[in-house]
């Protein structure tokens, strides 16, 4: 007990020496202990209590600001309304909200508190394009691992969304837009809300390393402070704007570069590269047809010709398989025909600088009216494209910007060829598949163009749908062999609800005049002005503020023809037209005939040859859409950026816009996950693969390496998925058929034991009166 009473307690402190204190009485001893334990259990608990302390107010307050981004009608990256399939595989319309990490359905526009449907947690879902038979923009939001895609609750804190009929799926939703443009709309405006949900969680897990080293700064603080120093205050992380533009440089593992180093990036791709344009030279003087109508006299050499192939031929049948004779072939291809019609393209930059909706469907209507003066010189039919045939060429603009043309033959039987026509700058596209058709009719012919152009003006996102005339030859067999054109044409926007027809009238037998134009425009049923001349000269307009010129072909206006340009002969790959047709052209340029008709029939020899290969045709620079529409691969339909998009060009057929800043890219691993959405350029690879876009949460160093699937076993899937539906298509048809026989005998069945009942009761009646 001596020893116990005389030991002394040894207490070590950081930075002190050791001090002997000596130890208190027996009586205050349990209690000195106790305080010992309670402050070093103090210590370690303290850290602790701040760091969830800390959690909490963090987590309320990000709750918070996602509350009120939801309530905040301000803060909404795109909302329009799309048609949505539910679980009943029917298609219902709501309006969708999109916010940054949620898109919330609504049944209405107005929005109201009850009209709130669901809300999608984008943090969830992967997006990928859908393809679909019918017209507008399909895609699919779905969750990979088949779980719930939906919130809990609505933006004003609903708990239960409003009652549907047709119930939306738990796991994904399949929406679609009106219009292509306005789907791939979508789809970039999904991609920028994921990105902003990755912004949100960056900005999380910094606040969690912050928070980390706040709490190793505290416990080294705490180490030194006594139980009550427990109340420091919470600081707050603010993210800055050059913090988040880095954050998106960095989630798309593009380089932050400086592009005065003379390393322009693209907008319209999704990495940087060097992009090196074609080398163009500028095309040959124009050859012009005489004014007037369009007539020609055939020379007695070739009406034996005309004789022979017309008793090969009857009235009514389609010439698109008939070998047309040489001499009556204008010595260049189908597809740069279709050329002539954009020389005078600035014309609708006049339109879409237009703030007037009817005075652009004017200018509209006047850049169409512009292609047609220019005629061949003599009657003559351009070359049939061959399969895989393709053509460009580009005109330059006076305000510097450059029009570009691409064109390929995508079908043989029947002659299908696909344009696309873009110049971003001045705020315009045109698309286009066109089916050439030729009938004969006994002293006439006609050549038929079957399909629409849709001229989009970037800016205001609005299409105008055209429809082209068709030829027509007559005087084959008796008279003079004369050209004119004839059908009806719509301009229509279905945006502005405004429309323009015109009717090009054939020459009557008695009176009457060639090459005659009438028209109207139109909003609704209103008529608002209307339209007469002659399609190759002077055109008039009377609107409400009186009659007016709209168009006229003089030397002068003729002189403001945009240059065209065209890649040099020995640049040309083997199928350009120029190049393709090169001996034929020279031939016909020599007038030799026979060469031509032998060079003519080797190329259609060999393009027989590969049909019956049984080898299909894979298209180069557009792909196939619902129907029979062609799409051009690299198409873009974003409204031109003043502050980052520099210049557009070509190269391969490749139109690539060259910008200040670079879009996000995926790997060149991660090429099926990439997309077209904003009409950018892609590979081929990324066009036969289904293109689904890719979040990444959380910016990486590396990613996984994903294995590309082979072009065959897409095609070998989609030709699967093909026949699938059309089995599905023919079984419901023979169901709907065995339905409606079963009805029809029902039926029969009904009246004829409604007919033998009433014979049976005649029957009886009368031999009662009888008796």
């Amino acid at each position: 007990m001596e020893r116990r009473r005389e030991r002394k307690l040894t207490i070590t402190s950081p930075n002190e020496d050791v001090r002997n204190v000596e130890p208190p009485p027996q009586k205050n001893r349990r209690a000195s202990l106790s305080v010992a334990y309670h402050r070093l259990l103090s210590f370690s608990s303290s850290p602790i209590k701040k760091q969830k302390k800390e959690y909490r107010d963090e987590k309320k307050r990000v709750n918070e600001e996602l509350l009120s981004a939801l309530r905040d009608p301000t803060v909404v990256v795109m909302a329009d309304t799309l048609k949505i399939r539910g679980a009943l595989k029917k298609w219902n319309r709501y309006y969708c909200v999109l916010k940054p990490g949620l898109l919330i359905v609504y049944k209405h526009k107005k929005a109201d508190r009850g009209d709130w449907i669901g809300t999608v947690l984008l943090n969830h879902c992967e997006l990928i394009e859908r393809p679909s038979k019918k017209d507008g923009f399909c895609f699919k939001l779905y969750h990979p691992m088949d779980m719930s895609i939906w919130g809990n609750r609505g933006p004003l804190g609903q708990s239960f969304g409003s009652f549907t009929l047709n119930p939306l799926n738990t796991s994904f939703l399949i929406c679609r837009a009106p219009s292509d443009q306005a789907g791939r709309c979508w789809m970039d405006a999904l991609e920028l809300s994921f990105k902003c949900t990755g912004l949100l969680k960056k900005t999380m897990n910094e606040l969690d390393v912050k928070d980390e080293s706040s709490v190793m700064d505290s416990q080294r603080d705490e180490s030194r402070m006594s139980r009550d120093s427990d109340g420091d205050d919470i600081r707050g992380t603010i993210v800055s704007e050059t913090d988040a533009e880095k954050h998106f440089q960095e989630i798309d593992d593009v380089p932050d570069e400086d592009h005065e180093d003379g390393k322009m990036s693209e907008t319209s791709d999704t990495i940087r590269e060097a992009f090196t344009e074609s080398a163009w030279i500028q095309s040959p003087k124009e050859v012009f047809g005489p004014d007037g109508s369009l007539t020609e006299e055939v020379g007695e050499e070739n009406k034996s010709l005309i004789w022979t192939l017309l008793k090969q031929i009857r009235p009514g049948m389609d010439l698109s398989k008939v070998v047309l004779p040489t001499f009556i072939l204008e010595p260049r291809s189908f597809l740069e025909k279709l050329a002539d019609y954009y020389y005078h393209a600035d014309l609708i930059a006049e339109a879409v600088a237009e703030p007037d909706p009817f005075e652009r469907i004017v200018k509209i209507t006047k850049f169409f009216l512009s292609g047609f003066y220019k005629k061949p010189k003599g009657l003559k039919k351009p070359y049939n494209p061959i399969l895989g045939e393709t053509f460009r060429c580009k005109w330059e603009h006076p305000d510097g910007s450059t029009t570009f043309y691409i064109a390929e033959q995508v079908s043989h039987h029947p002659p299908v060829s696909s344009l696309f026509i873009t110049n971003r700058k001045a705020g315009f596209n045109i698309s286009g598949t066109i089916l050439a058709k030729s009938k004969y009719y006994g002293n006439s012919l006609s050549a038929i163009l079957v399909g629409k152009l849709r001229l989009t003006l970037l800016n205001l996102g609005e299409t105008y749908i055209v429809n082209l005339p068709y030829a027509n030859c007559k005087g084959i067999m008796i008279g003079t062999m004369t050209m004119e054109l004839g059908g009806e044409v719509n301009i229509e926007c279905e945006k502005t609800g405004y429309k323009t027809t015109l009717d090009f009238k054939l020459k009557p037998m008695l009176g009457g005049a060639y090459n005659q134009i009438e028209g109207s425009i139109k909003y609704g049923s209103d008529r608002l002005a209307s339209i007469d001349g002659a399609w190759d000269g002077v055109i008039r307009i009377k609107g409400p503020d009186g009659k007016k010129e709209l168009w006229n072909p003089t030397p002068d206006v003729i002189k403001t023809r945009l240059p065209r340009y065209e890649i040099n002969m020995d640049d040309q790959s083997e199928w350009e037209s120029a190049k393709l047709w090169r001996h034929v052209t020279e031939a016909i340029s020599n007038e030799d005939q026979y060469k031509a008709t032998e060079e003519k029939t080797a190329l259609e020899n060999d393009q027989r040859a590969r049909a019956k290969s049984g080898i299909p045709h894979e298209t180069k620079f557009f792909k196939k859409l619902n129907g029979d529409e062609y799409s051009y691969i690299h198409a873009d339909y974003r409204p031109w950026d003043k502050n980052n998009d520099i210049q557009q060009v070509e190269n391969n057929y490749v139109v690539k816009t060259i910008s200040r800043h670079s879009k996000s890219k995926e790997g060149p691993s991660d090429q099926l996950g990439s997309d077209n959405t904003s009409e950018a350029s892609e590979s081929d690879e990324e066009i036969v693969a289904p293109k689904i876009k890719k979040k990444v949460v959380v910016p990486t160093t590396s990613k996984p390496i994903q294995t590309p699937v082979p072009d065959e076993r897409i095609k070998e899937m989609e030709h699967k998925f093909d026949l699938a539906i059309r089995r599905m298509e023919a079984a419901n048809e023979r169901q709907s058929a065995r339905t409606i026989n079963a009805i029809q005998s029902t039926l029969l069945f009904v009246f004829v034991v409604t007919s033998v009942v009433q014979s049976i009761f005649m029957f009886f009646m009368f031999r009662k009166s009888s008796a």
